[in-house]
């Protein structure tokens, strides 16, 4: 076996495939995965967009997370500035946010993956993109998930003439489910990237096209902020969950200590001894959540140090405070009040791979609903990351120039025996926190195969509402009004409660998932 992958799309993963055949690393494949995927699935996620990667070397034998997401630009608020509201149809509810060049961060993702080349990768930079060049070039197949999300955010798409002929045919009709788009301007900026290197990006002829385009509508990243970008290696939080050693990412990863906050208040209830997706199992995992968003603000707020902010949240004292209030709702007691629970960006995707060597790699990337425009020239799309109201609880446009933005994503390793055992990760907004929650625990608890654990119904609660994925028996959700919750019930399985992306080693061989909420798919290449 030469390796593992799952992603957000089979031709995302086949990237990766091909990279492992050509003898490439975990790094390698993650890499020319992530480029593919900007092409593949577009609409989750873009080249302008921002990271975080969990990397494991063998020879090195150390797991470190990289944070390459993206920063707050420096340039001055202009009255011509392109900042505008648009709103999203999601059936249920409608959502608005903000376009256009003033919502555009300093993107971390080309720095990120090329340092990751660099640093763990073996084969060139240039090979790496091949996939992504070509895919680009001849086209990719738009998948029903994909094209589920167009249709709501259709708005951002149409917002400009470039974004809307990036996305519509010549007779104006929409790219469908099952329909080949190819993007030649985005195919020649990638083969320009390949033949300068990274610093085509950050100084080179692609950054100059950004800045132009920043610069004539009065948009906010000014030379220095792509020129001097920084990407941060950390090390990640470490926990034990039933003698499994989990590591997750600190900051700017909310979720990485959240997910890891919860498992730590589940460790005192035996779910394992549960009816799965039962009453009482459904109802340990929303109070495990509840409780959680009520410690968020330990996790959120100042620190001097990391490890400072670590201990106040997984420190042993408050963990078992908060073991005390679990313990005392799911008897009786009546829960506290949830505080308001901010929405993040739903659109995110993950990819892991391990090779044959047992290197492995979980990234998540993201550029947020898209800012709905092309650089001119380059076929490039910018994220709206500044267009979020919910990263900028103070107001937008007031963090300092340089601050690194806030991000729920959470690429997750699981170790047995100090060997990876498992690496995933999810898309999925405030949502991805409970499907990589519930994808590990019915691995450990449960003793589920993969498939299984990434495939069953999930549920999820936040905002004082219990969520229900389709398949989840009526008799339930009933016992769960009875007990006062407010269900709401979804006829099928959906890409809201997230798309976890996941390879484990089970029965002595690798596995892989992609979760088909999303169009996931795995591939064990041998």
């Amino acid at each position: 076996m030469k390796g593992v992958i799952a992603a957000g799309d089979a031709q995302t993963a086949a990237a990766g495939e091909e990279i492992l055949k050509r003898g490439g690393n975990a790094a390698d494949a993650a890499i020319a995965a992530v480029f593919a995927s900007f092409i593949a699935e577009s609409v989750m996620t873009n080249i302008g967009g921002g990271g975080l990667a969990i990397v494991g070397d063998v020879e090195k034998d150390k797991a470190e997370v990289y944070d390459f997401f993206v920063d707050m630009p420096s340039g001055k608020l202009s009255p011509k500035m392109d900042f505008h509201e648009v709103t999203s149809d999601y059936g249920p509810a409608q959502d608005s946010l903000y376009i256009g060049r003033g919502s555009v961060a300093v993107p971390g993702l080309v720095a990120g993956l090329s340092a990751l080349a660099n640093e763990h990768g073996t084969l060139p930079l240039k090979t790496l993109l091949e996939p992504a060049i070509r895919m680009a070039r001849e086209g990719v197949t738009l998948s029903a998930p994909q094209e589920y999300v167009f249709e709501f955010l259709l708005p951002i798409y149409e917002d400009t003439p470039e974004i809307n002929a990036m996305y519509k045919k010549r007779d104006g009709s929409a790219w469908c489910a099952g329909e080949k788009n190819t993007f030649p301007g985005l195919a020649e900026n990638l083969a320009q990237l390949a033949e300068e290197g990274p610093l085509s990006f950050s100084q080179g002829s692609i950054a100059r096209a950004i800045l132009a385009d920043q610069k004539a509508h009065g948009g906010l990243i000014t030379e220095s902020d792509l020129a001097n970008y920084k990407i941060r290696r950390l090390e990640p939080i470490r926990i034990s969950y039933h003698e499994t050693e989990l590591l997750f990412p600190a900051m700017p990863s909310t979720g990485g200590g959240l997910i890891a906050f919860t498992l730590k208040l589940l460790e005192s209830v035996d779910l394992a001894q549960m009816a799965h997706l039962g009453v009482d199992h459904i109802q340990a995992l929303a109070e495990a959540m509840r409780l959680t968003n009520i410690a968020r603000p330990l996790w959120e707020a100042s620190a001097s140090s990391e490890q400072e902010r670590i201990e106040r949240l997984l420190g042993d004292k408050n963990i078992q405070l908060y073991r005390q209030k679990l313990q005392t709702i799911l008897s009786g007691e009546s829960p506290p009040s949830e505080p308001p629970f901010p929405r993040e960006p739903d659109h995110t995707t993950h990819i892991s791979v391990v090779d044959e060597a047992g290197n492995f790699v979980g990234v998540t990337t993201t550029a947020g609903e898209s800012a709905g425009f092309v650089v001119d020239g380059t076929g490039i799309c910018m994220n709206n990351m500044l267009g979020e109201a919910d990263l900028h609880p103070q107001g937008f446009h007031t963090l300092a120039p340089g601050a690194r933005l806030t991000t729920m994503m959470s690429p997750t390793l699981l170790l047995q025996d100090g060997k990876p055992r498992m690496v995933l990760g999810s898309g999925g907004s405030s949502r991805l926190r409970a499907a990589i929650l519930q994808a590990v625990s019915n691995v450990i608890d449960f003793g589920m195969p993969l498939e299984k654990a990434v495939h069953l119904p999930r549920m999820y609660f936040g905002a004082g509402i219990l969520h229900l994925e389709g398949g989840i028996p009526e008799k339930r959700a009933q016992g769960l009004e009875k007990l006062g919750y407010k269900v709401n019930r979804w006829p099928d399985l959906n890409m809201y409660f997230g798309g976890t992306h996941a390879v484990a080693f089970e029965n002595g061989h690798w596995v892989a998932v992609g979760d088909r909420r999303r169009g996931g798919a795995g591939i064990v290449v041998e």
